[in-house]
């Protein structure tokens, strides 16, 4: 039996400085794929790893603080060069002191 797969086309209107010299459309297709990767990936850590969308905190300010202090968590964590945030995550939660630990001071 033939398999037949389906074919999708998207229409991405893309704003840059580039000229069509200096970026061909494949180069601004790769930007565009890079780009959307990087926000899945981040999107996935804040909602899987720390549960955002699950989140109860709705009123006020609190959903923005609490959104900064995610990114605030994953940013020092990524400075300290650690990929897998789950797995840091899980770790220092068995000792409070670890965290303090892996951003430098002891």
């Amino acid at each position: 039996m033939a398999r037949t797969e389906m074919v999708s086309l998207k229409r991405v209107h893309v704003v840059t400085s580039l000229t069509a010299h200096q970026a061909t459309p494949a180069d601004l297709a790769e930007r565009v794929r890079g780009r959307s990767a990087i926000e899945t990936r981040e999107h996935h850590v804040r909602d899987v790893t720390f549960g955002e969308d699950t989140s109860r905190v709705r009123t006020g300010s609190a959903p923005r603080a609490m959104a900064s202090l995610r990114n605030l968590a994953i940013g020092a964590l990524r400075l300290a060069g650690r990929d897998n945030i789950a797995e840091v995550l899980r770790h220092h939660g068995r000792d409070m002191t670890r965290p303090l630990a892996t951003l430098g001071p002891t």
